[in-house]
Parts: structure tokens; sequence; C-alpha cells
């Protein structure tokens, strides 16, 4: 496991409530980031997931230390991001939310992978990962995440989270 840097706070002239507004309009692709091992059974919704490089294939995750998945996700050090089809609106809910943890995975079908993670079923695409660098800002730590397997579906279409509403991505046919 590589070296946790922190980040000193700084005073920034952009206001919280003025951020979150403009971030708004940034469209994401919606996930469920799962986890399983001695730390539990754990998963949560995220938009803050990004690619990082192919070399070795990595992806970053953001989630709140204060976030109470955060210790599975810690002890763990493995985790899976699942990334939702347009028919996983109400999934996403409830793993924002604060629905139960078995309530949360009784409402879809999982399987697993390399790491043992939860592999949503009908997800679009599945990167099974384990946690190789942990970088801390703010609230949040930053989750570098090697893929070690990886899963696709090709018949169904995307999800995004975009002005505080869901929209479906349509796949174009071919011309």
């Amino acid at each position: 496991m590589a070296e946790t840097l922190t980040a000193k706070p700084t005073a920034s002239t952009v206001e919280k409530q003025a951020f979150r507004d403009a971030m708004a309009h940034l469209g994401s692709a919606v996930n469920i980031i799962t986890t399983d091992g001695p730390g539990g059974r754990a998963g949560f919704t995220a938009s803050a997931v990004c690619s990082v490089t192919d070399s070795p294939p990595t992806l970053l995750v953001c989630l709140n230390r204060s976030a109470s998945v955060y210790p599975a996700f810690t002890e763990n050090q493995v985790l899976c991001v699942n990334t939702l089809a347009d028919c996983h609106e109400s999934l996403s809910n409830l793993f924002g939310g604060k629905t139960p943890m078995e309530q949360r995975f009784d409402a879809a079908e999982w399987s697993s992978l390399s790491t043992g993670s939860p592999i949503l079923s009908d997800a679009l695409v599945s990167f099974d990962c384990k946690i190789t660098q942990v970088t801390q800002i703010g609230t949040h730590d930053i989750l570098f995440c090697e893929a070690v397997a990886i899963t696709r579906n090709d018949e169904r279409h995307g999800l995004v989270y975009f002005d505080r509403r869901y929209h479906p991505l349509m796949r174009q046919s071919a011309c």
C-alpha cells in the first residue's frame, strides 16, 4: 500500500454552495461502489469516479471519511465500481440513502469475481479492484483502485446524473 498524503486546508474564495451548484452542471455516470471482506459487506452510490490510467488499469473513487461505509472499505482494501444502467435509478437511490445495508443488497442480484466484492449482475460495466493508494483531501479520501477483473453488459443503456436529476443515455444506432 502506498503512502497516504494529506493536503493542508486552505482558505478558498469559492463558497461551498456555489461550488456545489456549479458541480451540478458536471454530468457524471452513476455508480454503486461495493466491498466485501473482513470489514463486512457495504456499498454506496457515487458519481465521483474517474479513469486515471490504463497502465496499470486504474480508477479513482472519492469516499467521505464520515460515511457509515468508510470502515468497511478501509479494512477490506478491495472494491467494485458498478456503473449503473438506465434501469437502476431506484437502486441508486437505495444505496445513496440511509437504507440498512442488507436491504440494499437484497434489492438486486449480485455475484463476485477476483476480489470478492459484490458485482451487480446487470450493471453496464463492473470494475473489480484492489485499492493501491489512498490520498486525503478535505473531508474525503481518494481511493486509487487497480482493476483486476472487468465485466461488461453491452445490451444496456447508461445512466448519468446531471442538474441534480437522473438521465438515461441511449446508445446510438449504427449509421
